[in-house]
């Protein structure tokens, strides 16, 4: 049997009818769609993350999170990442560009100075404080108002000694020599020396009296000792009482008597001596006083030959008179 015309192929192609225009091209199932308003031949935008199928979205670097985007929340605000809004980075010293960690090393970092600072303060406030003593265990010296005196004669009380009908030596000697007063070279009457050192300051002052009832032809020799110590570094009281009780510790010819005085100073002594049979024309008798920190010692020492006219005062009329004389002169002292 023939047919008229081409048989109809069943893998050809269908022809549209005609009045349609050209066949379109076949379209690519697997090409990646351009997207609207991208140029031809610009490279296609990246593909969004699996934001659009319900996880969290993260956006890229430098672009800040879009809050309230259906199914891509924002990232929450790293303090110091680039982009992303928060806090100013200047108020807490973030160095630029958001290196994490920046905020923490300059805090660490401003505590280490002030720290040091401190240190430092306290080593110089130390040091002055060393210089100055201000650690130093030594009490203050309590000297009670006594002062020093060039010339410990002129605040000496001599009343008392006076009343007893004593006075003192004519000044005929000059500035060296020894002797009884009356010559040339006698030495000047009274004597007095002071020194002013770091840990005391002493003072003396020597006098040499002479009773108005000795004759022209006897010879008679008294003197008063006094001796002043302001003690600046050590107080003397632990030592002062044995001082003078070791005067009845001596072994030797001479005896010595040692008393307390009450009344004067924090404390006092009276040492007498002891003369031996045939001796009575000659005295010895020492008062010392402890006030605060000051000491004081006052000696008198005298001889009174046996043809002399008058007789010689007492231990006990010389420790009266030593005694008026020094709570006048601690008056003088402390004024």
């Amino acid at each position: 049997m023939s047919n008229t015309g081409d048989q109809n192929n069943p893998f050809s192609v269908p022809q549209p009818p005609p009045g349609y225009g050209p066949t379109p091209a076949q379209q690519n199932p697997y090409a990646r769609p351009i997207p609207q308003g991208t140029p031809p031949g610009a490279p296609p935008a990246a593909p969004r993350g699996p934001g659009g199928y319900g996880y969290p979205g993260h956006p890229a670097a430098g672009s800040p999170g879009i809050p309230g985007a259906a199914g891509a929340p924002a990232a929450p605000g790293v303090l110091g990442a680039p982009g992303v809004p928060g806090l100013p980075r200047a108020a807490y010293g973030a160095p630029s560009g958001g290196i994490p960690g920046g905020t923490a090393r300059r805090g660490v970092s401003g505590w280490l100075w002030a720290l040091g600072g401190a240190v430092a303060a306290t080593a110089i406030g130390t040091s002055v404080m060393f210089a100055t003593g201000a650690f130093s265990s030594a009490p203050d010296p309590e000297l009670k108002g006594y002062a020093f005196r060039d010339d410990l004669c002129a605040a000496t009380s001599l009343t008392p000694f006076e009343n007893a009908h004593y006075k003192a030596k004519p000044n005929t000697g000059g500035s060296t020599g020894s002797g009884s007063g009356s010559g040339p070279s006698s030495p000047p009457n009274p004597q007095h020396s002071g020194s002013r050192m770091n840990s005391m300051d002493s003072m003396w002052c020597n006098i040499s009296l002479t009773p108005e009832t000795t004759g022209t032809n006897g010879y008679s020799s008294t003197w008063v000792y006094n001796s002043v110590t302001l003690h600046k570094k050590a107080d003397p009281g632990p030592e002062f009482a044995d001082t003078y009780r070791s005067y009845e510790k001596q072994q030797t010819s001479i005896s010595y008597k040692v008393e307390p005085v009450s009344g004067i100073g924090d404390e006092a002594y009276l040492v007498t001596r002891s003369d031996t049979p045939g001796s009575n024309n000659s005295r010895y008798v020492i008062l010392a006083v402890r006030d605060g920190w000051m000491t004081y010692q006052s000696t008198w020492s005298s001889y009174t030959p046996s043809s002399g006219n008058g007789k010689p005062p007492s231990s006990a009329e010389i420790a009266t008179m030593l005694e008026s004389s020094a709570k006048e002169t601690f008056k003088r002292l402390r004024g």
